[in-house]
């Protein structure tokens, strides 16, 4: 029975140790969501130009909503 608890431990050890090669991976990958959207909805992959549709209309609302602040920042009294 002793002989094979050693190996044993040997493995649970082995197997907890941590990589670091995964969080350098995450560190070099500098793009921003917005970027990696953009380049897919440039691809020719099938569907891909629903993508850049949906940045399109998230801008046209974001640009309404800062339109709408704008007017209630004017408004309000000082």
């Amino acid at each position: 029975m002793r002989p094979t608890i050693i190996p044993l431990f040997l493995l649970c050890l082995t197997a907890c140790g941590g990589d670091k090669g995964d969080q350098q991976a995450v560190n070099r990958d500098t793009l921003t969501q917005r970027q990696k959207d953009s380049i897919l909805a440039k691809s020719r992959i099938p569907g891909a130009s629903a993508v850049g549709r949906a940045m399109t209309a998230a801008d046209s609302t974001s640009a309404g909503a800062r339109r709408a602040d704008s007017v209630a920042a004017d408004t309000t009294l000082r």
